[in-house]
């Protein structure tokens, strides 16, 4: 594994999130489209200053003999943000507001609030934003300011008649207010004003005895990371939400300010706030842009045409939901296909007199779940009910913890993980009574179980009623259920599963190594590989050995892949595809040509350290014949995505692929393919 090369993840993530940013950039786009782009990149960007740079923060101090290479990372980390958000910047003020324009709305951009909407931008200051204005000395030694993670605020210099100057920090109650003010004035021209500029417009109103010499926007972003401590005795739950609440006030990774602050302020605020050791970014005027995506513009025109999902599958009038699983198995592939068949699995779980068990993981479930819903209304049913919630879902601890506390209420089984290990697993499996005998009928997917995720991101859900597969899944259920760190002591063999933990990596490369063996026959070979994530070494090594004997292998990598393309002796046969448009790719599938008789896994686990020996991860393989079909032909479309496909090369840069006919959008062939099929 020594002698091959592996890109760093941190600056690939950012590579992914430029890919974001190419698509605000993308002439042709439906102009909210492209502003909701933008939403998403800064939204990415802020995870980034949580998440990833308190990590390369860390390793960039490590001693002197490893700084080298971590600096390299720093510093390139850096630069690339600092080069991203130019084009962020350049993109917005020079071509999408001029759009919006053209669309006669006009978003109010660094710009003085016009007189035809300037009395009701005062009105709305003082009946609707003042209240929530707190102003707070910075000399005042009685009271101590600290900013919150993300919060906005302004830093004001002012001063009285005496000339004596004084720095009050005001808060911009974003989180309490819309960010934006909507105004249709007497020209017929929708305005929209952010609350910054609101406030900033009635400064004079609220210090009237004082001369604002400066008004600086800012914002800290603190590293969210949670301190789970593994001698803590007390319920893993109580222990995380008092983390929770502890996750707004932790190490401050960024400081992001307006150009033009003095220097001299700047190293007052860095002092006062304890931001030593922070990055300090010069930003824009603006900063949360993510708010982008609640901007308030209703023209359909400039948005996406809709795609309404396809009601396909399981059909109500064909007899009992279960039995019709018990004949053959069924795939859906939200957000194309109707969510409704996985809400009716739950529901008739929930109600069917012959189901006596329901067992379920859940990652990240919506904040008003029907599903959820079900299955206290399964345990309320008199039905035994087995949930193990994953309270470790970074950013859905509060949502999880919430959930699975009505749960308990309502006597529903919970199980938690350990503290060092999450469940990324996506099962459900549900045990009949019926005829004496017991039946199983299950769920295996790629994504949550979430109905509110699902109208936006692609996966794969697999219904079934496969004793083996079943059976098995069973086992992961018990394994949960002990609550232990790993599988060391409590061995389990899967023979269709794929477990992490178990055999999940362990059998991954020995499909690959039999693609590897046909091809040294000269047999056909081949893999094709759909991820999210992409920088397990171990696995990534084992495909570079695979294209060295030859094999042919395709991947759709959407975000972090540390894998190396198109190497001269080293991955020359490896392509690696990207696609980003309407929706979030995020199903994982693995097909390995097998001489021709393809063997075909889908799940939860990207190729990541953390998913291959951090968490409990199901794959699962598909064995009905036309379900396979579906599935290869589905890759087929993405692999030829010549529209919003780009090819990643040595560098990982994103190269739009050559635009020859016929033009395939894969999401919109995906659609129209799966719509065919179910006529």
């Amino acid at each position: 594994m020594e002698q091959y090369s592996f890109f760093d993840r941190d600056l690939s993530w950012l590579l992914f999130n430029e890919r974001i940013l190419m698509e605000a950039e993308r002439e042709g786009l439906p102009t909210m489209e492209r502003v909701n782009f933008l939403a998403i990149f800064s939204s990415n960007l802020d995870e980034f200053y949580r998440v990833r740079i308190p990590v390369l923060s860390a390793l960039h101090s490590i001693g002197e003999n490893n700084k080298s290479d971590k600096e390299d990372v720093f510093h390139r980390a850096q630069e690339l943000v600092g080069q991203q958000q130019e084009r962020f910047g350049k993109v917005l003020r020079e071509r999408l507001i001029s759009l919006l324009k053209d669309s006669n709305v006009n978003l109010l951009f660094n710009e003085p609030i016009p007189n035809i909407i300037a009395d009701k931008v005062s009105d709305y200051f003082f009946s609707q934003v003042l209240a929530f204005l707190q102003p707070l000395d910075l000399a005042d030694t009685k009271k101590k300011f600290f900013p919150e993670n993300n919060r906005l605020y302004f830093l004001l210099s002012l001063k009285n008649e005496a000339n004596t100057e004084r720095n009050v920090i005001l808060n911009i109650p974003s989180n309490q207010l819309p960010r934006f003010l909507s105004i249709t004035a007497n020209d017929g021209i929708q305005y929209i004003v952010f609350l910054d500029d609101i406030i900033r417009h009635n400064l004079d109103n609220l210090f009237k005895t004082e001369t604002l010499g400066g008004c600086y926007s800012f914002k800290v972003t603190r590293d969210a990371e949670l301190d789970l401590d593994g001698e803590f005795e007390g319920d893993v739950s109580e222990q995380i939400e008092k983390q929770l609440l502890k996750r707004d006030a932790g190490i401050a990774t960024r400081f992001l300010h307006q150009p033009g602050i003095p220097l001299r302020t700047l190293n007052f605020i860095a002092d006062k706030f304890n931001l030593l050791g922070t990055s300090i970014v010069e930003g824009g005027m603006y900063h949360n842009l993510k708010d982008l995506m609640s901007l308030p513009v209703s023209n359909p025109a400039l948005k996406y045409s809709k795609w309404s999902p396809i009601l396909s599958g399981i059909h109500p009038e064909e007899g009992s939901f279960f039995e019709q699983i018990d004949k053959k198995d069924y795939i859906f592939h939200p957000p194309y296909l109707s969510y409704n068949n996985i809400l009716r699995f739950f529901n008739e779980a929930a109600t069917d007199v012959t189901v006596a068990e329901i067992s379920v993981t859940l990652y990240r479930v919506a904040s008003d779940s029907r599903i959820v819903n079900a299955l206290i209304s399964a345990a309320t049913n008199g039905k035994k009910v087995r949930v193990m919630v994953e309270l470790k879902a970074r950013f859905d601890e509060a949502n999880n913890i919430k959930w699975a506390k009505k749960m308990k209420a309502a006597g529903v089984e919970i199980i938690y993980s350990h503290k060092q290990l999450k469940v990324h697993a996506k099962i459900a499996l549900v045990k009949r009574q019926v005829d004496g005998r017991e039946k199983y009928s299950g769920l295996l997917a790629t994504g949550n179980f979430n109905e509110s995720t699902a109208a936006f991101y692609t996966d794969h859900i697999l219904m079934t009623a496969n004793p083996a597969l079943l059976r098995e899944m069973e086992l992961v259920f018990m394994f949960l259920s002990k609550r232990v760190k790993s599988a060391v002591d409590y061995p389990i063999e899967f023979k269709h599963l794929l477990v992490a933990q178990f055999n999940l990596q362990d059998d991954f490369l020995a499909l690959i190594d039999n693609e590897i063996q046909n091809a040294k026959k000269g047999l056909p070979a081949g893999i094709t590989i759909k991820l999210n994530n992409l920088e397990e070494r171990i696995l990534i090594a084992k495909l570079y050995d695979a294209s060295q004997a030859g094999v042919k292998i395709n991947m759709i990598v959407r975000s972090i892949c540390c894998l190396i393309p198109d190497v001269a002796g080293m991955s020359e046969n490896i392509t690696i595809t990207r696609i980003v448009d309407r929706y979030l790719e995020h199903g994982r599938i693995f097909v390995f040509n097998n001489n021709n008789a393809p063997r075909i896994y889908m799940g939860s686990a990207d190729w990541m350290n953390r998913n291959v020996y951090r968490r409990v991860e199901v794959c699962f393989p598909v064995y009905d014949e036309s379900v396979k079909a579906e599935v290869i032909q589905m890759l087929d479309l993405q692999l030829h995505d010549n529209v919003q496909g780009v090819r990643l090369d040595e560098q990982l840069q994103n190269n739009p692929v050559e635009k020859t006919e016929p033009l395939i959008q894969s999401q919109r062939a995906v659609y129209e393919f799966l719509n065919t099929k179910s006529v």
